[in-house]
């Protein structure tokens, strides 16, 4: 019996099938005849075979799935040639822009070891990171468009459950991570569409009452934080299910605990610093602490990974501006879970967070009618990035800021006031 097969006994069967059919119906809600692309790390094969049996069943055209595998991208640091770290398989990324614009839906699976690259030379890891960016920008205008139904789910891989539960044996720590992860995307009932939608419902709740205020700014205040987040004109936020423009309302993210919209990339100003660590692309980012000015961070640092962190704001204009702005109340299921995941699609989801880069379009009023331009107008970002980092705690408050000055309670000690 080999390892993965060991480990695999370890996660539950029914839950992962649930799992499987809440992405395509949930968070894909894939349409007859439509067509799917799967990233996913090798290891979570066995989910990519039950995603593709709900797919087919729901009338699926075409399942597509690309594999990753961490040992193959390890062989690329130790063995690589200098010259590969500037390199990028763009014509993958460019049939994955064709693949979209042709109205097929995509699917990511995460699932690899948050900290695969931590001991690899952080300037091939910059660089690596830069022509993947570069190279994938055709793609993912398409998803921060949200020109196609999209969504992003969790396979509990072994390496990872290894680095949240270091001191369990492995199918120990596979089979924790693998029930985290079933709880936060609500598949441990028996009912988990039914669970979603009154979810969606909650969430939706919260977005429309933001979105009846019409904050001009929020102002974070906190230990090691007062930061002042301008709102993009015409913002609009959004939280849970969301229409693409393809008129199929999807769910991206699952689990998803937050609502988001989008700053005014020129009008944020004041220091912030994470509440939990960042792991980007193989690296942990521990303790950043940042100052904007203008809308720009014009200072920059981390007690870990401040190699990684400053080459990442190089990247381009947009990377030391916002892109995105959400609010996660502290006692969040996944907060309340004590775990820290090292993968920002939970740990983004157990606190208040800020992203780097790109906007997304649909966070705006009519946002798939306007041009780039427009959206550049209103103060939205744009960028080959988009990175989500922890700001929220139960030790911060948020208050909404009207253009006349007025203030408006939001959050209160890390909770919906």
């Amino acid at each position: 019996m080999t390892m993965h097969q060991q480990s695999n006994s370890s996660i539950d069967p029914v839950k992962l099938d649930r799992l499987a059919e809440v992405a395509v119906k949930v968070g894909l809600q894939l349409q007859a005849g439509q067509d799917l692309l799967i990233t996913a790390p090798m290891v979570a094969l066995p989910l990519v075979r039950r995603i593709a049996v709900h797919a087919y069943a729901a009338g699926a055209g075409l399942v597509t799935p690309i594999f990753s595998d961490e040992e193959l991208t390890l062989a690329r640091y130790r063995f690589g040639a200098d010259g590969s770290f500037d390199r990028a398989a763009n014509w993958l990324y460019d049939g994955m822009a064709k693949a979209f614009s042709q109205n097929t839906a995509r699917l990511a699976i995460v699932g690899d070891n948050p900290l695969l690259l931590s001991n690899e030379d952080p300037a091939k890891v910059a660089r690596a990171n830069k022509a993947t960016s570069m190279a994938y920008q055709p793609a993912l205008e398409k998803i921060a468009g949200f020109d196609i139904n999209w969504n992003i789910v969790a396979y509990p891989g072994t390496a990872w459950a290894k680095q949240v539960f270091a001191d369990d044996a492995e199918n120990i720590a596979v089979k924790k991570l693998a029930d985290a992860i079933f709880a936060a995307s609500r598949v441990d009932g028996d009912d988990p569409i039914g669970a979603w939608v009154a979810h969606n419902a909650a969430l939706r709740t919260r977005s429309s009452w933001l979105n009846e205020q019409r904050f001009h700014a929020l102002h974070f205040k906190g230990p090691g934080t007062d930061l002042v987040v301008g709102l993009a004109d015409g913002h609009e936020w959004q939280g849970g299910a969301s229409t693409a423009k393809n008129g199929i309302t999807c769910n991206a993210n699952i689990p998803t605990e937050e609502v988001f919209t989008t700053p005014h990339a020129l009008r944020v100003d004041g220091y912030v610093s994470s509440t939990k660590p960042l792991s980007h692309q193989g690296t942990l980012i521990d303790n950043i602490s940042v100052r904007f000015e203008a809308g720009r961070i014009v200072e920059a640092k981390a007690s870990r990974g401040g190699a990684v962190l400053n080459k990442v704001l190089d990247t381009d204009e947009g990377a030391r501006r916002l892109g995105e702005v959400a609010l996660v109340p502290h006692s969040s299921p996944i907060s309340k879970s004590g775990i820290l995941f090292y993968n920002t699609l939970f740990d983004e989801n157990a606190s208040c967070h800020i992203a780097l880069g790109q906007c997304y379009s649909k966070c705006f009023l009519d946002g798939a009618s306007l041009t780039p331009e427009q959206i550049a107008a209103q103060g939205g970002n744009k960028s080959f990035i988009h990175i989500d980092w922890m700001i929220g705690s139960n030790e911060i408050d948020i208050d909404g800021v009207h253009a006349d000055g007025r203030r408006v309670p939001v959050f209160r000690k890390g909770e919906w006031a």
